[in-house]
C-alpha cells in the first residue's frame, strides 16, 4: 500500500474521532497551536453522557471552546475533566472554580510524562508533503516524544492528527510520517494569533535595566509576557545576537533585518534560531513559514540544560509572580491558586546557570494592587501556603524589578535579602526590614 491509499483508509469524521475514546482515557493534545481545534474538543464533550473518568490533558490554551466554560464543565464532573499542564489566563476561571487539575512538568520531562500518561493523543498538523510526511508547524514540544514513547511502552492506544491546510509549515526535526498516526480528520481553519500589547511604564523600567544585562554577541531566551517583549522591542543597538529558545518571540523578523540577531556566534546550529513552538502574529508565522534559518526541535532537545550550557553568555529571561528573602522564585501561582505551569523556565534557568558567562535574569513587578486599592508586595519574607517553587534558590541569579537589579548568585541569605529589598516597592521596603530583622537575626 502506497502512503496515498493508507491517508484515505485512515480519514475520518470528527465525530469518529470522538468514537475512539473510551471511559478511563488519558486523553493529550498537543501544546498551543497544535491542539486539535474547538470542533474536535466539542465532538468529545458531546460524548459526556456515555463516557466516565475521561482525562483530557492541554496546554497553551489558545482555541476557546466549551473545554474552558466553568458552568458547562461544572455539569461534566467526573465524566470528562480538564488537566492542563502550562495554563494560559484562558482557563483562569476554571481553575478559580476548581474544576482543573494540573499536570506538573517542566518542558524539558513533558514529553515522558505524556508518552507514559497517553492512551489517546491528538494533535494539529499540515497536510502530507509527496513523501508522505506531515509537519508539525507551529508547535513541536512534546509531540514526537509522547507518541512514539507512548507506543513503545505499550501506552498510547491511539494518535489522532487533525489536518490544517492553514498551519505553515516549519523545518528543524518537525515531520512526522503518516504511518505513525492512526486517523486523520481533515479540517481548514484560521491559526490563532495574538499582538504585543503597548508595555505599561513598569515593563518599561524593568525592560530597560534587562537590556543593561544583554551584551553583543550573547545568545537569549525570553519566556512569555509583556514584559520580555519589551525586552525584545527595545534591543535596538545591539548585534550578533544569537537566539536558543523554546517560543519564537514576537519581533524575531525585525531583529534579523536589522542585523540585532544573526546567530554567527553560537558555537552550535550557527546562523540558525532554535525553538520548540511558536504563539505570535501573522508576521511571525510568515516569517517562521519554510525559513532555513529559523527551525523547531522537540523540547527534549531545546531545553536541555546540558544543551543550553553549551553556548556561552547564555541569557535566560523569565517572569515570576513572587520571589522569597532567599531566593525562591514563584512563577506558576499563589498558595494553591494555580496560574500557569513552569514551562522552561527551570530549565533555562539551569543551563544559563552553567553556562559559561551565562545570566539568569527573572523579571517581577515590586507589587501588585489588591482589590481594596492596598499595595502587596512581590517581594516576600515567605510565600503563602501552597505555593508551588518554579526555581529553587539555588539557581536564582538576577532579579529585576522596576526599581534595579538585586544579583543573588554569590550571596547569603541575609545578602540575597537585603538585596532585594533594595528593588523592592519604596512604600513596603519598611515592613520588609521589620521581617528581616525577626526572622534573620538574633532578637536583641
Amino acid at each position: 500500500m502506497n502512503w496515498r491509499e493508507e491517508y484515505k483508509q485512515k480519514l475520518i469524521s470528527f465525530e469518529e474521532a470522538a468514537r475512539t475514546i473510551k471511559s478511563g482515557d488519558f486523553v493529550s493534545m498537543a501544546l498551543g497551536i497544535g491542539a486539535c481545534s474547538a470542533d474536535m474538543y466539542h465532538a468529545i464533550l458531546n460524548r459526556h453522557e456515555e463516557l466516565e473518568n475521561v482525562r483530557l490533558l492541554d496546554t497553551v490554551q489558545v482555541r476557546p471552546c466549551k473545554l474552558y466554560d466553568p458552568d458547562f464543565m461544572k455539569g461534566l464532573d467526573g465524566r470528562i475533566n480538564h488537566i492542563p499542564a502550562f495554563g494560559m489566563a484562558t482557563i483562569r476561571k476554571m481553575n478559580k472554580a476548581k474544576l482543573s487539575d494540573f499536570f506538573p512538568a517542566t518542558t524539558l520531562d513533558a514529553g515522558d510524562r505524556i508518552a507514559e500518561r497517553s492512551s489517546v493523543y491528538m494533535v494539529m498538523v499540515t497536510p502530507p508533503n509527496n513523501q508522505g510526511f506531515v509537519n508539525l508547524g507551529l508547535t513541536n514540544f512534546y509531540t514526537m516524544r509522547g507518541i512514539r514513547e507512548g507506543r513503545a511502552r505499550g501506552n498510547l492506544r491511539t494518535a489522532i492528527a487533525e489536518i490544517n491546510d492553514q498551519m505553515p509549515i516549519i523545518f528543524g526535526n518537525n515531520w512526522m510520517h503518516i504511518s505513525e498516526f492512526d486517523y486523520f480528520v481533515e479540517n481548514s481553519t484560521p491559526i490563532p494569533s495574538t499582538q504585543r500589547g503597548e508595555p505599561s511604564e513598569k515593563e518599561k523600567a524593568i525592560g530597560q535595566y534587562v537590556l543593561e544585562l544583554i551584551n553583543n554577541g550573547d545568545t537569549i531566551q525570553m519566556g512569555i509576557g509583556g514584559i520580555t517583549e519589551t525586552v525584545i522591542s527595545g534591543l535596538e543597538g545591539k548585534h550578533d545576537l544569537g537566539v536558543v529558545t523554546e517560543m519564537l518571540p514576537i519581533g524575531l523578523a525585525g531583529l534579523v533585518e536589522k542585523g540585532i540577531v544573526t546567530n554567527k556566534k553560537k558555537p552550535i546550529h550557527k546562523g540558525v534560531t532554535l525553538a520548540t513552538f511558536c504563539v505570535g502574529d501573522q508576521s511571525l508565522y510568515e516569517y517562521a513559514r519554510e525559513n532555513p534559518v529559523c527551525e523547531f526541535y522537540p523540547a527534549e532537545y531545546t531545553n536541555d540544560p546540558a544543551f543550553i550550557a553549551r553556548h556561552p553568555n547564555m541569557i535566560a529571561i523569565n517572569n515570576a509572580v513572587m520571589v522569597d528573602f532567599s531566593g525562591q522564585i514563584v512563577s506558576e501561582g499563589m498558595g494553591h491558586t494555580q496560574i500557569s505551569g513552569s514551562g522552561g523556565q527551570l530549565d533555562f534557568m539551569i543551563g544559563a546557570y552553567w553556562s559559561d558567562g551565562g545570566k539568569g535574569v527573572t523579571l517581577v513587578n515590586s507589587s501588585r494592587q489588591l482589590p481594596d486599592g492596598t499595595l502587596s508586595s512581590s517581594i516576600v519574607p515567605e510565600f503563602p501556603p501552597g505555593s508551588p517553587i518554579t526555581v529553587p534558590r539555588t539557581f536564582a541569579d538576577y532579579v529585576v524589578t522596576e526599581y534595579g537589579v538585586a544579583h543573588l548568585k554569590y550571596k547569603t541569605r541575609r545578602e540575597r535579602a537585603r538585596a532585594l529589598i533594595a528593588v523592592a516597592h519604596p512604600d513596603l521596603r519598611g515592613e520588609l526590614e521589620a521581617s528581616l530583622k525577626k526572622n534573620y537575626f538574633p532578637n536583641s
